[in-house]
This record gives C-alpha cells, structure tokens and sequence, in this order.
C-alpha cells in the first residue's frame, strides 16, 4: 500500500485543469500516458484485485496521475530498460486523500477480514496501524510516488541482468506480490532466495539511478528524491 506519515498537511481540493475529464490530469499533475506510453498500468485500486476487494474511493478511472518531474523520471527508467528486454508496470501512482480515508475506515473495521489470506496472512489486521501498513497519510497523495515492478518483454536479453524464471509476458519474480503485509516484502529480506535478492536490488540500483528511493517496507515503493510538492497533499479524484 505505501502508506507514510506525515508532517505539515496541506489539504487541496480537486480545482480540474482543462481536458481533466478527458484523460488529463488535475491540479498540476499529468497522466503518465502522455509522457511514458510504454509504460504498463495495472492501477489495483480502481477494481476488486487488492486488499480492500472492492474499488476504492477516489479512483473513477484506471489512469496513472504524477508529478511532471516524476513521469519525466518515470519514462528515463522505461527507456532504460526497454534494451533490456524489459517494461515498467505500475500498480498506483497518485493516490487521492479519499482513497487514504478508505483504507483507513477498512482497517478499523476488524470484522471485514475476507482478504486476510491473500494480503495479511501473518499480521493480526488489528495491527495494520502500527506496523505501518496502514496510516492517515500517504506520500502518494504528493503525487511523486509510485508502487511498480517490472515486466518481461525479452526473456532472453532480460537474463542479462536478472534472474530466476523469465518468461515473455510474465511480471520478474520479486518474491511476494505487490501489497503483501509482511516482512517478505522488505526489500531487503533475506528470507528470499538469491535470485528474488538479485531482482529487487536490481531494481532499487536501477531506480535510484533515475532520482527515485525506495521504502525499506516494500520493494514496490518508491518516492522521487526531489519531488516538488513535498508537504502538498491532494484529493482530486482520478477521473
């Protein structure tokens, strides 16, 4: 989920720029359609495939919004690994506040547990708060976030610089499934086998290379190191 605490809140409202109900994006942000097309999306929040199982508030459409130097950045890792045989695939990106408040109204509601085996196998749901799966604030809602990992296009190149099962199609094997409330998916776990160690490093390197760190928490997580609006919080829905 990526879910951070936060300092000075700013909230802002949802003051659409012009083409915003077409695919564009709002207060300052931009669809990362439009600047990084190879870019794959698979936004979970907008349907049932996450821990919530249902659409969450504030996503009315499956579109990846960011920052404009983050989708820059975004795309300078995309054509860096597209020789590689590989793509980008996004889960979330900016995250509206509306969609914060409802995992948090999901996480007080301790009789709701149908996605505990999939998302929370081994941390009472009680306990989402404060191990830190859950909270108020999400550096998501900065729009310089996103939960991503990568795709083979190219097995055969791919194995250049990766490891462990590759096939065409098939997202690299990182060890858990994106969300997963567990200490496997630290980045640096080393419940994981060699090549899973190999592939998430992998991609932090390949990250930071590109002006991104990455949440210790989540191998998936990661916030641009100079993004712009960094006590600026937003709830514009993503339409």
């Amino acid at each position: 989920m990526g879910a951070s605490a936060a300092g000075v809140v700013l909230m802002l409202g949802g003051c659409a720029l012009p083409g915003a109900g077409s695919g564009g994006a709002a207060d300052g942000l931009v669809p990362l359609a439009s600047v990084a097309p190879g870019v794959q999306q698979d936004m979970r929040y907008h349907g049932s495939d996450n821990f919530l199982g249902r659409p969450v508030a504030g996503y009315e459409a499956a579109r990846c919004w960011l920052s404009p130097p983050a989708a820059q950045a975004l795309a300078a890792v995309q054509r860096e690994v597209e020789p590689l045989g590989l793509r980008v695939k996004v889960f979330d990106c900016y995250r509206p506040q509306a969609a914060v408040d409802d995992f948090v109204r999901w996480g007080r509601d301790l009789q709701d547990q149908k996605t505990k085996a999939a998302y929370y196998p081994h941390v009472p749901k009680e306990a989402l708060f404060q191990r830190g799966y859950i909270a108020e604030r999400s550096g998501h809602s900065r729009g310089s976030t996103v939960d991503l990992t990568l795709v083979v296009v190219d097995g055969v190149r791919a194995r250049q610089v990766l490891a462990g099962p590759l096939a065409d199609g098939s997202e690299v094997d990182m060890g858990t499934p994106f969300d997963l409330f567990d200490e496997r998916s630290h980045t640096d776990s080393t419940e994981q086998p060699p090549d899973v160690q190999k592939n998430r490093q992998w991609l932090r390197a390949l990250m930071q290379r590109h002006g991104w760190r990455n949440l210790p928490e989540e191998w998936w997580h990661y916030t641009l190191e100079r993004e712009p609006w960094p006590q600026r919080y937003l709830n514009v829905p993503v339409r």
